[in-house]
């Protein structure tokens, strides 16, 4: 079992963990990848519509969706999200904010300057603050601020709850400077990443003590210092509202008004359609609507090629008319329900189509990046061979162009776990373990002891008297009872033989019913109710697949609840996927062998043939099966075409692979937090920081004191002690190349451990009003709230009240 978190007072800065789905996802080469330097590595661009402040209207409201309320707004607590993190950056200081090239850059709205003025005896850091740089109840950001937040956050104070502390535990003391406007901070050790710290920057009102810092600042924020401010909360209306900051110093916001609405992945294109939102992340489908809905701007009024109704051949369209005006009442009634039914479809799909001609789709590349992960804890995966073999034998290639490429976006393999392409330091570091070569994947294997036969062989040195053959009911005293049990077992195996015989006559006779009856289904099922009539294949009894959970068992999954220090990945990670929800027992159908566990199948489709007839391999009489746990939401189609893939690609090789498609709350608090899964797809934000916010993902697991595993983020628990050393050397190395340098270093040790293989930046998808300035797929940047509006002004009112 393991346990996720590290003990309060040591834990790590927390990187958020976001699976990909609907538009996320929602991972070396491993096929056809160079090694190239930095300079050969370019990122997208941003789309984001620039226009210079003076071409920007003064005044309306922008409203844009948000998956959820923030469960917060301190930054620092376990349950922060990305609501969290959007609505607080236009809030807040950010005293370094990350450029567009990924880097971190000094933000001249709160500070002058800030360097690293001694490095011995120690390191220590002067901050000049802007001088006009005041929270919005009119006092200095100043040293008390700087104090305030650093005690709560260093970790030796219990009563703060905080998940975030990493380099605040390293600071020694803070001073005044030479005036109020100077900051002076002593470390204890180097801290390379001290531009990391005080981003945001709360009022000393808030981290200066625990009840503030706890409760205080969960559901309002009233002393604020960005160029807006928070006026209201509506958790019956699902918004948050910023009105523009009077005490602004910096570049006056243009919008009056900023509202931040909930809207759930699946409403997005109803709410961009009828104006309740002007800007909204939206997966691919959304994308392709908008498209095609300015595309047809000039159709003059002629019906659609797509929509409902738009597959109805003519010959279908003449019999439904001749039914509807048949002589057959009853069938003429239903005819004609029919037809009126798809006749509203068509008028309000038609109605949609044309109030998404009003918005265009901004497309880059999202700072973060997919992975297959690949659980070293146990199993198979235990050995490093075989997860070289599981990594050498992915075409990273084709899974890239399989997200990316309908897309137009360059559909390139990612080649490292510590920075993204066109960020400082990024190097292709795949070469650590090679190309993508099934020879070399299946000689992994064979060295490894997975062999085409091995399913059906014994397992080996085994003993008299051993477990193995207590749990196959011998003591192992009695050759002679050896020999009657191997008689029964032959007896039993032709009754079994003849019981099959008469299990198959009577499966097809099932079969044909079952075929009889698909044939008198409903012809209009929509694809989506198509896929909830999906069976799973199973109950093969496959050697070696894992005995089912049973609830209230002890042969059910033990699910370990996160500790807090992780609630913010499992909050990031559900909500990338369209998945947010509380509890979600995984099923007991969840977990039977033989595929059982969710190999989805259409109604009709054969039962997987034998493990022999299909070439898979196996040791000691146990087939070599991999546990790929996916989600099931709605939004997640993406994924789930990428483990697909993933599965093919594997099987190739002789491994096989039992897809669950688990439900989307127990994703993962019951699955990739407590390790019950073999393979699993997720994603990592980019980070300016690679040695600070690396190290928890990729550190080595440690043992607790009750054999437990503590993991931190590395929910793949491999890790070695060289990875370990050489982050620890990085986070206090203050030469940026030599540090940048350890980074790659550490890179190529992380791809040779195999535990986690990158795949893909994940694609932006943003929908926003075409009339919108400086507002998009931001790309690494940090948007800057202050330059959004409207090129042009409108007549009345805010635009997410016009009537469309």
């Amino acid at each position: 079992m393991s346990h996720v978190g590290v003990p309060r007072g040591t834990v790590r800065k927390r990187r958020s963990l976001a699976l990909l789905t609907a538009g996320v996802l929602t991972i070396p080469v491993l096929a056809g990848c160079s090694s190239g330097g930095e300079e050969s590595a370019r990122g997208v661009p941003q789309d984001i519509a620039p226009a210079a402040r003076e071409t920007v209207a003064d005044g309306s409201t922008v409203n844009w969706a948000v998956d959820a309320l923030p469960a917060t707004f301190n930054a620092f607590q376990a349950d922060a999200d990305s609501a969290t993190t959007r609505i607080t950056g236009a809030l807040l200081p950010t005293l370094f904010a990350m450029d567009r090239t990924g880097q971190s850059k000094l933000n001249p709205d709160y500070l002058e300057s800030a360097k690293v003025i001694e490095r011995e005896p120690k390191q220590v850091v002067l901050y000049k603050l802007n001088q006009q740089a005041v929270w919005s109840d009119g006092r200095e950001i100043g040293a008390p601020d700087f104090v305030a937040q650093w005690r709560a956050l260093r970790g030796k104070d219990s009563a703060f709850w905080t998940a975030r502390n990493a380099g605040y535990e390293r600071i020694e003391k803070i001073e005044r400077g030479a005036d109020d406007l100077q900051v002076r901070v002593t470390f204890s050790k180097p801290y390379a990443d001290w531009r990391a710290l005080f981003s945001p920057l709360y009022p000393k009102e808030i981290t200066g003590s625990p009840d503030a810092f706890n409760d205080g600042a969960r559901t309002t924020l009233k002393n604020t210092a960005g160029p807006f401010v928070l006026r209201s909360v509506s958790k019956s209306k699902g918004t948050v509202t910023l009105a523009r900051n009077p005490r602004w110093w910096g570049d006056r916001a243009k919008l009056d008004t900023l509202v931040f609405r909930a809207v759930a992945a699946k409403d997005r294109t109803q709410a961009l359609a009828d104006g309740t939102v002007d800007v909204a992340d939206i997966d691919a489908a959304t994308a392709d609507r908008i498209t095609l809905a300015r595309r047809d701007r000039g159709n003059n009024g002629q019906p659609l090629n797509h929509g409902p109704g738009a597959e109805i051949t003519p010959a279908q369209a003449l019999r439904s008319w001749a039914q509807a005006h048949g002589s057959d009442e009853d069938a003429a009634e239903i005819a004609q329900a029919a037809r009126e039914k798809n006749r509203k479809a068509v008028v309000a799909y038609a109605a949609e189509q044309k109030a998404l001609r009003d918005f265009a789709v901004r497309k880059s590349l999202e700072p973060a990046y997919t992975q297959l992960a690949l659980n070293g804890e146990s199993g198979p995966l235990a050995d490093d061979r075989v997860r070289r073999a599981v990594a050498r034998a992915l075409d990273r290639e084709e899974l890239a162009r399989t997200v990316l490429g309908p897309l137009g976006l360059p559909a390139k393999p990612l080649g490292s776990h510590l920075a993204l392409a066109g960020q400082p330091g990024y190097k292709d570091g795949s070469g650590a373990l090679g190309e993508q070569n099934t020879k070399e994947a299946q000689a992994l294997l064979a060295d490894a002891g997975w062999t085409r036969g091995g399913a059906a062989e014994p397992p080996k040195d085994t003993k008299a008297g051993s477990e193995a053959e207590k749990k196959d009911g011998k003591d192992g005293k009695d050759a002679e009872a050896d020999k009657d049990s191997e008689k029964e077992t032959d007896k039993d195996s032709s009754e079994k033989e003849a019981d099959k015989d008469s299990a198959d006559n009577e499966a097809a006779a099932e079969r044909k019913k079952a075929d009889q009856a698909s044939a008198d289904r409903d012809s209009e099922d929509s694809a989506a109710s198509r896929d909830e009539g999906l069976y799973i294949v199973g109950d093969d009894n496959k050697p070696g697949a894992p005995a089912p959970a049973t609830v209230g068992s002890a042969s059910a999954v033990h699910v370990l609840a996160p500790a807090r220090t992780a609630g913010v990945q499992g909050t990031a990670l559900l909500r990338q996927a369209g998945l947010l929800g509380e509890g979600g027992a995984v099923a007991a159908t969840d977990k039977q062998p033989g595929g059982a566990a969710g190999a989805y199948a259409p109604v009709g489709t054969a039962a997987p043939a034998p493990a022999a007839a299909k070439g898979q391999l196996g040791k000691d009489g146990k087939t070599l099966t991999l546990r790929f746990v996916l989600p099931s939401g709605p939004g997640s189609q993406s994924l789930r075409s990428v483990g697909d893939k993933i599965a093919v690609m594997l099987e190739k090789i002789g491994i096989g692979t039992e897809i669950t498609k688990v439900p989307d709350e127990s994703y993962f608090k019951d699955h990739i937090a407590s390790g019950a899964y073999d393979l699993a797809l997720y994603s990592w934000p980019a980070t300016a920081y690679p040695a600070t916010d690396g190290r928890p993902i990729y550190a080595k697991p440690e043992p607790a004191t009750d054999g437990s595993l503590l993991v931190e983020q590395n929910y793949t628990r491999v890790g070695t002690d060289h990875i370990d050393q050489l982050f620890d050397k990085a986070a206090a190395e203050l030469d940026e190349k030599a540090a940048r340098e350890l980074m790659k270093q550490a890179d190529a040790r992380i791809w040779a451990a195999a535990g986690s293989i990158p795949l893909f930046q994940r694609p932006q998808l943003v929908a926003v009003d075409k009339k919108l300035a400086n507002v998009g797929a931001f790309g690494f940047a940090a948007p800057r709230y202050q330059d959004i509006g409207f090129k042009n002004r409108q007549a009345a009112g805010s635009p997410a009240d016009r009537k469309k």
